[in-house]
């Protein structure tokens, strides 16, 4: 193992019996493919249920009487609004007011708190924040993080677990039994379908990965997951937002708390705010395939902004790409240039997300 893989998932050797190469994100071997079609796994996700390993997001757990302060001076939400057994999505900011990471916070109850993130700088940020508080904060990657995804996932689920998962509203979550095996199981996912992620042990997750694909549900890899969380308007950062941007830019405004003061960046925050440099947009790409990412997007001759995430949908039958553009170049209907490497052809900008915009699937019932 490399000096930057120097995460190890439980389910690596389900992953390599698979085809999977373990490529690494966030320090952890990762199934970016597995022998299977990714088009079979997107479609599994949208028909029937398909489960991703996101055990490489980082789970941090945050006790003590101190923990709701120290996580509202870390995010822009506000914890006295996040009740036990809720769950909210959130910015994490710089001093600047940009985007250091976007994470979930679980309200576990008890004063235990659980913070899931990505690539950024979170970590660091929370440990600065807790300093001389009464605050204990503790990574774990022993917590495994197994998403079930698509219109099968509650009744499949359902059948083998201890608590009752129909009334589970979005970003509800509770602690239950799955396959009797202890967990965690949260409704919420990154794939625009109703979906629930399951939190439990290196020592039972195994047998619970097992079970749960003999029981039908499609393991699926981070190409598939790309496809469905851009067809979405779900972001990944580092690619879709960076510490260059704030979350107006990148359509994250609704993670900041209105009437929320005294967290890191908030006033840098409210200074940027209504001067934005770039919009986050969805693209239709007029080409039959997916283009490669970093394509320069023109606007009547100017440069107008660049391509961050690209994939082909061949449920759509459509080139897509997740974008920041010029805020007067981010209407939908608006025609670009797309420039780059092999690709010279046009986009047309769409409402996001361009799948089930409503809503309906993951929010509902």
């Amino acid at each position: 193992m490399t000096e930057e893989l120097s995460r190890t998932s439980a389910l690596a050797s389900r992953h390599t019996a698979l085809g999977s190469g373990l490529e690494d994100w966030n320090g952890m071997g990762t199934a970016w493919t597995y022998n299977t079609d990714p088009n079979d796994e997107h479609d599994a996700v949208r028909e029937r249920a398909g489960m991703f390993d996101m055990s490489p997001l980082k789970k941090v757990m945050v006790s003590g009487a101190d923990a709701a302060v120290v996580l509202d001076h870390l995010t822009t939400r506000d914890m006295s609004r996040v009740g036990e057994g809720e769950a909210a999505y959130l910015s994490v900011l710089t001093d600047a007011g940009t985007m250091a990471d976007d994470a979930i916070v679980y309200n576990n109850g008890g004063g235990e708190w659980m913070i899931v993130h990505g690539s950024g700088d979170t970590m660091s940020l929370l440990e600065a924040s807790a300093a001389g508080k009464s605050v204990t904060v503790q990574f774990t990657d022993d917590l495994h993080d197994l998403s079930v995804q698509g219109p099968g996932a509650l009744r499949i689920l359902d059948a083998h677990c201890s608590a009752g998962l129909e009334s589970l509203a979005y970003f509800q979550h509770i602690a239950t039994d799955l396959f009797d095996h202890p967990c965690r199981i949260s409704r919420t996912g990154y794939s625009g379908e109703r979906g629930y992620e399951i939190f439990a042990d290196a020592a039972v997750i195994g047998d619970i990965w097992d079970r749960l694909a003999e029981a039908g549900v499609m393991p699926c890899s981070f190409t598939a997951l790309d496809k469905v969380r851009i067809e979405a308007g779900l972001l990944f950062y580092g690619y879709d937002m960076t510490t260059d941007h704030t979350p107006y830019e990148v359509g994250l405004g609704f993670t900041v708390s209105k009437s929320k003061t005294g967290y890191r960046g908030c006033e840098a925050l409210a200074g940027a705010k209504g001067g934005e440099k770039v919009n986050n947009v969805c693209l239709v790409i007029d080409h039959d395939d997916m283009v490669n990412g970093g394509e320069e997007l023109t606007a009547d001759g100017s440069v107008a902004g660049v391509v961050n995430s690209p994939c082909f949908s061949h449920r759509l039958d459509k080139s897509l790409a997740l974008a920041h553009v010029a805020p007067g170049a981010a209407q939908p209907g608006t025609k670009l240039g797309v420039a780059g490497g092999d690709i010279d052809t046009t986009a047309t900008v769409v409402a996001m997300p361009i799948y089930d915009p409503e809503k309906q699937r993951t929010h509902q019932g």
